[in-house]
């Protein structure tokens, strides 16, 4: 059939060309954040609100006169569950196939080779860069990651009915996930051609391994517990129901030193695993995509903060303790 054909010549374009579409979306994700989020930090006022409107969401979103075509490409915020409906389940699966192959101590089926070879780089471009030992530890820290992303949006947090976010934002959200779990396994033994799994063992955790899922587990907790402080500002504390969906001034907690703790613990959780990673070049640009969305959007925050409460702690900063 000539579809099947067609994917055919994809498949030898990309090996050809070492073509790694992973790498090259999460290239243009910084290229784009790193641009965007400049021309909104340093001259934001110069730029036309049509720009303005389609960068800001949430509680920062744009306030001034709407652009119609810009407003017709808005969907809900509270739409952030789906694609955390998501990933928990594209991590899951990820997650089902390394213990799979680490069991069974066999390599992947042919179908994930095949896939993994079209989305980065072809099959005689695709070599082992981590053991599946080390493998299936990101692999858990990240659905552990998912899972709880997946409660909070779903079952925890508060949406404001009136708070919109661009589609664009909308569908970055699902390429993120898809992008990052599929970066899990692309340079892993037993997903490589030619390679077959480690047997895991606790042994084969190094220290600095140990260090980073400590780091981890504590960053997810403290995450959680900010989201919370959120959640709790628009409950009543007696009966537990929804009083208000105003943004209102969070304390307490990591909130006491930086305006949005939670994208803070974010970076810090993508870090522990870009180092996991530390040999697969795709991971490096996962972190810096995370960490330039991140300080962009905490930025915006801060400022929203201080514009909006006159009272605002000046020892607060916008993301980073005692430095930004």
């Amino acid at each position: 059939m000539w579809w099947l054909s067609l994917i055919s010549s994809l498949e030898e374009f990309i090996d050809s060309y070492n073509i790694n579409l992973i790498q090259v979306i999460f290239f243009g994700f910084i290229i784009t954040m790193v641009i965007f989020g400049g021309l909104m930090t340093l001259i934001e006022s110069h730029l036309p609100n049509s720009f303005r409107q389609w960068f800001r969401y949430g509680k920062h979103s744009h306030k001034g006169e709407a652009d119609a075509l810009v407003s017709r490409l808005e969907v809900p915020k509270g739409w952030f569950k789906h694609f955390y409906i998501f990933a928990l389940v594209w991590s899951l699966w990820a997650l089902y196939l390394m213990v799979n192959c680490i069991t069974r101590q066999q390599a992947a089926p042919e179908y994930a080779l095949r896939f993994l070879d079209f989305m980065c780089g072809g099959s005689s471009n695709r070599v082992a860069q981590v053991d599946s030992n080390t493998a299936l530890v990101g692999t858990l820290l990240l659905t552990l990651q998912c899972f709880r992303r997946f409660y909070e949006t779903n079952f925890v947090q508060i949406f404001s009915k009136h708070s919109k976010m661009n589609l664009s934002h909308y569908t970055v959200g699902y390429i993120h996930y898809f992008g990052a779990i599929v970066s899990l396994l692309s340079h892993t033994s037993g997903f490589v051609r030619g390679t077959e799994p480690n047997e895991f063992t606790l042994k084969n955790i190094s220290l600095l391994q140990g260090v980073y899922i400590l780091i981890f587990l504590f960053s997810w907790h403290q995450q959680y517990a900010s989201n919370i402080i959120l959640v709790n500002l628009r409950k009543d504390q007696r009966t537990g129901s929804v009083k208000t969906e105003k943004h209102l001034l969070p304390k307490g907690g990591w909130f006491s030193l930086i305006s949005s703790p939670h994208m803070f613990f974010e970076i810090v959780m993508y870090y522990c695993l870009s180092d996991i990673y530390a040999p697969i070049r795709t991971w490096k640009l996962i972190f810096l995509w995370v960490a330039s969305n991140q300080t962009v959007n905490a930025l915006l925050t801060h400022q929203w903060y201080k514009e909006n409460f006159k009272d605002y702690p000046k020892r607060r900063h916008a993301i980073v303790p005692y430095l930004l």
